[in-house]
């Protein structure tokens, strides 16, 4: 399977957009990115596509709000700006699906509400809702209370378990990078794309795993372990650079490169 083909056949689609792809070079935040996705999100909704986003980028937004923070790290001071920058986020979100008359609607969860079956339920049934409804859903990790998603969480696997939880057909992840490589592509010039993954134990044996940029909290290991959680249920996914002009349409038309996992 292509990944042309993956979104073809897939009606329930979870994408997921990294902190590096919604900020510009300087740190704050990219609202012409954000216009573009809404519009792309638009022309997939058309043709009978059902999609949910979990969006990063609150510290981001935070930092481009109130800039005086934003070289302090003391956990308190990122909580507070997560807190600033969500309500930032979500605004810039409403603007730019409103242009398309789409409605949006926030969910902020941490690792705890996926593991209490009441909540999980809930959290369920308001996805299938505002779905079924044509509000576009946008989910981020609840990061002004979740301490340990500040240091060390990252919304791959949020994305992931929202895929799962809503038994989506496939899982988009937006990063800064084309895919997985053999080697890290910006130190060693020699590395190869993988376009296809269809046995992820023996990826790793074939890989090597670096750590995660300024602006995001993940790297490449929390992307293979998002592909661990959804292929262990039949959904593929899809890692790409959010970068890339027009990514989601372009990977739509198959004229984008990235790395497709099969789902088992």
């Amino acid at each position: 399977m292509s990944i042309q083909e993956a979104i073809k056949a897939a009606k329930k689609i979870v994408v997921k957009i990294g902190s590096n792809t919604l900020a510009k070079e300087d740190g704050t935040i990219n609202f012409q990115f954000m216009k573009d996705f809404a519009r792309q999100c638009n022309d997939l909704i058309k043709t009978g596509k059902q999609l949910v986003v979990v969006s990063s980028g609150a510290q981001v937004a935070g930092v481009s709000t109130l800039d005086r923070w934003a070289r302090k790290k003391d956990i308190h001071y990122r909580q507070a700006l997560c807190a600033i920058g969500q309500v930032e986020l979500m605004d810039k979100w409403r603007n730019a699906f409103s242009e398309y008359d789409l409605h949006i609607g926030q969910l902020l969860l941490t690792k705890d509400d996926f593991e209490n079956n009441h909540r999980t339920l809930n959290m369920r049934n308001t996805l299938f809702t505002l779905v079924d409804e044509g509000v576009v859903p946008i989910i981020n990790e609840n990061d002004s209370v979740a301490f340990d998603e500040i240091s060390i969480g990252d919304n791959d696997n949020l994305s992931a378990l929202t895929a799962v939880l809503w038994s989506a057909d496939l899982l988009i992840l937006f990063s800064d990078i084309d895919g997985v490589y053999t080697d890290n592509p910006k130190t060693n010039p020699n590395a190869e794309l993988v376009d296809l993954v269809v046995d992820i134990n023996q990826l790793r044996s074939n890989i090597k795993v670096g750590s995660a940029n300024s602006f995001g909290t993940g790297g490449i290991e929390t992307k293979i372990e998002a592909a661990e959680k959804v292929t262990a249920y039949g959904i593929p996914m899809i890692l790409a650079n959010g970068s890339h002009l027009l990514a989601l349409e372009n990977l739509a038309l198959g004229q984008m490169r990235g790395t497709l996992f099969q789902g088992i």
